[in-house]
């Protein structure tokens, strides 16, 4: 069996994540007060590419988002830059 590399791509998660944001009807602090954030810092960051949200938060956002949690990220297997 030949070992697997599959990386998630920030910059297009953030845009994918930015999109399906927008195609709910949410604003980024909507997303901020349901995330239970002080600021909307975090969702900006997921938005602009620069982090990935936790595990628990991707949870959460897929669920808000009415998504699986696969269809918020991008990958380089989906980039088709697996080797």
């Amino acid at each position: 069996m030949e070992t697997m590399y599959i990386s998630i791509q920030q910059p297009e998660t953030g845009n994918r994540i930015r999109s399906l944001i927008r195609q709910s009807g949410y604003s980024v602090h909507d997303i901020q007060h349901l995330m239970g954030f002080e600021n909307p810092q975090a969702v900006y960051k997921w938005m602009s590419g620069k982090s990935v949200p936790s595990l628990d938060n991707l949870l959460i956002l897929s669920r808000a988002l009415q998504v699986h949690m696969d269809e918020l990220l991008v990958t380089n297997e989906e980039l088709g830059l697996c080797a």
